[in-house]
């Protein structure tokens, strides 16, 4: 059976940079893709970002050029970086490994998400 764990959220006034990281168990990461996602109360859940087994990087546009996404398939551990961070983007953010080694948005398993508030 699959798990997911996420961890390293918490509060962060507005410009401020959190890193967020998923481990992996039950599977070996090497072959399939991995995304963040992030939902608040009332919205649907939205793709952050994804990177594909080969390493092919897919951004949202609300954060591209703010959040950085890597992976540690030794360590069986998917990151995001997310800086310049906005109120906005407090959310619950979970991370899913895909069925697939690219990108495709058919999640196999989630984690249980780690919430993070930006605030002044």
């Amino acid at each position: 059976q699959v798990q997911l764990v996420e961890s390293g959220g918490g509060s962060v006034q507005p410009g401020g940079s959190l890193r967020l990281s998923c481990t992996v168990s039950g599977s070996p990461l090497d072959y399939y893709a991995i995304g963040w996602f992030r939902q608040t109360p009332g919205k649907e859940r939205e793709e952050v970002s994804c990177i594909s087994a080969d390493e092919i990087t897919y951004y949202a546009n609300s954060v591209k050029g703010r959040f950085t996404i890597s992976r540690d398939n030794a360590r069986n551990a998917v990151y995001l970086q997310m800086s310049s961070l906005k109120p906005e983007d407090t959310a619950v953010y979970y991370c899913a490994i895909d069925r697939h080694p690219h990108c495709s948005g058919s999640v196999r398993s989630w984690g249980q998400g780690t919430q993070v508030t930006v605030s002044s």
